[in-house]
């Protein structure tokens, strides 16, 4: 097994990760789908069927969190699956995620400009061609060509500046969520939420309400992920890293379990019912009605746009570093490993994405977001296999170093897998209410055979090169798997509020 010194140079902190982590997470459907969720599960219930779908990325989160200080290697998902499983489970391990991480970067440059259009209804200009009954007007595209070359380039000039960003846009997201929650406990009202606390006549169909919402949560939740992808650029302590990465996982769902408390406790069933059939933006409609004016609503609307190019951002990172890492192992073409020489990123695989996302809003809207629900499916097979990976390896190689080592790591695990096969069989079971339609599996298919071309090529072009794993030559020393002395309280009580949830749920 070859190993090599790291090329990537470590400008991440503890702050940048824990933002890109969190900004990918907190995307677009915060503004647009409270209203649904409400309706789906009530106020009450879809709060608690977000804490439900954070308690399954929990589990996930925690083997990631060991696997990723354990291997902090470029391709995150691509060197846990090969310690684990090989060459050819690791190949259909990464190829899974970089769907679903591409598949965002192209659902996010259509939903850009869709959201400039609620702001300015004239934007619309120079109508084309029409798609699946979306009407594509040159005004769209040109905005979404444009922002994804702006994206794609700023990733290029270096990981640090997309998380300067991701740190920016992140803010601006948080404010626009502690306003709406504020301005709702001063001005709402709990009158408001007669009538929609839970839905359903009896507790049963309550709990099956909430379940129906908690089984889409999940999806809100895709992108911690991003950090391991680029686990060679952080200058963080190993332990550290994976406590980031559950803090982030925390605070997505405290984002969304408050923006749905702060909804229902602002507008009543009858006042949401009519902004979902208006502009379907209800957590807006509830930033204008708590401030009294409309004007807050486009507040609301820029956070939003704001959410998208985080998480735009954050799956830029991940999907370039995931090529990267197989180019690396020659399961596909070497081209892609190539690094920036002043910057250090990886250009290639950058500028593929950046293309790709630049062609999606030629293919309109409608077909992003069967893309998006295939991606999704990727990204769930991927989080299933680090999942086994992650209990291989705690028997096939039990001496491995582990900075940070999860408690009870059977249960965990197991929760991990077991929730993470559900998510993908939620995907393939009919009337599960997250099936793909033909459309989607139609794009399964197609990112599945090109994997079959690109592994049989680069099988027989670069024989026993293929599948190999490049190692990295540690120059940390002892001290900087330990916790920061700063921060000592702070990972005590982490580490103790970790232990008493799993033991817990495993008591």
């Amino acid at each position: 097994m070859e190993q090599k010194k790291s090329e990537f140079d470590k400008v991440l902190g503890a702050w940048d990760i824990l933002v890109i982590a969190f900004g990918a997470m907190i995307g677009w459907g915060w503004v647009v789908s409270s209203g649904s969720w409400i309706q789906k599960g009530g106020v009450v219930g879809a709060s608690i069927a977000f804490a439900i779908g954070g308690v399954m990325i929990f589990f996930i989160g925690l083997t990631y969190a060991e696997l990723t200080a354990a291997m902090p290697q470029c391709g995150g998902e691509h060197v846990f699956s090969y310690k684990a499983m090989g060459p050819n489970g690791s190949f259909i391990c990464t190829w899974a995620i970089i769907l679903g991480y591409v598949s965002v970067t192209c659902f996010e440059a259509c939903a850009f400009p869709t959201i400039i259009t609620y702001l300015w209804p004239g934007f619309l200009k120079g109508y084309m061609y029409s798609v699946a009954g979306f009407d594509i007007y040159a005004s769209w595209v040109a905005v979404a060509v444009i922002v994804a070359f702006l994206i794609t380039l700023i990733n290029v000039l270096g990981a640090k500046t997309a998380a300067v960003l991701q740190t920016v846009l992140t803010c601006i997201i948080g404010g626009a969520g502690i306003l709406l929650i504020v301005a709702s406990v001063i001005n709402g009202d709990s009158s408001n939420l007669q009538g929609q606390m839970f839905v359903g006549e009896s507790t049963g169909t309550m709990f099956q309400n909430i379940i129906k919402v908690a089984v889409v949560t999940p999806f809100f939740f895709i992108g911690f992920d991003v950090i391991p992808q680029a686990a060679e650029e952080i200058n963080v302590p190993l332990k550290k890293i994976g406590k980031m990465m559950i803090l982030s996982v925390a605070l997505a769902v405290v984002f969304y379990s408050c923006v749905i408390l702060a909804v229902g406790y602002v507008l009543n069933p009858s006042e949401i019912l009519s902004s979902e059939a208006g502009t379907g933006l209800v957590t807006a409609d509830a930033m204008a009605k708590a401030f009294g004016t409309a004007v807050m609503a486009k507040v609301i609307i820029v956070g939003g746009m704001c959410g998208i190019i985080t998480s735009w951002n954050s799956f830029m990172i991940g999907g370039s570093r995931a090529l990267y890492s197989m180019a690396e192992s020659y399961m596909i073409p070497p081209m892609f490993a190539k690094l920036h020489p002043q910057h250090k990123t990886p250009i290639n695989a950058l500028f593929l994405i950046g293309v790709l996302t630049m062609l999606a809003p030629f293919a309109g809207r409608g077909m992003m977001v069967w893309i998006c629900d295939a991606g999704n499916f990727g990204c769930c097979l991927a989080y299933c296999m680090v999942s086994l990976s992650f209990l291989i390896l705690r028997k096939k190689e039990p001496d491995m170093p582990r900075p940070y080592r999860v408690p009870a790591y059977k249960f965990v695990g197991t929760m991990a897998v077991l929730m993470s096969g559900c998510m993908v069989l939620v995907y393939c079971i009919p009337g599960s209410g997250g099936t793909l339609v033909w459309q989607e599996w139609l794009m399964v298919g197609g990112w599945s055979l090109l994997g079959v071309v690109f592994f049989a090529v680069c099988k027989f072009k670069y024989k026993e090169k293929f599948g190999s794993l490049i190692e990295l030559i540690s120059d940390e020393d002892a001290a900087s798997l330990m916790p920061e002395a700063d921060d000592a309280e702070l990972d005590v009580v982490i580490d103790a509020a970790i232990d008493r949830v799993l033991a817990k749920m495993a008591g």
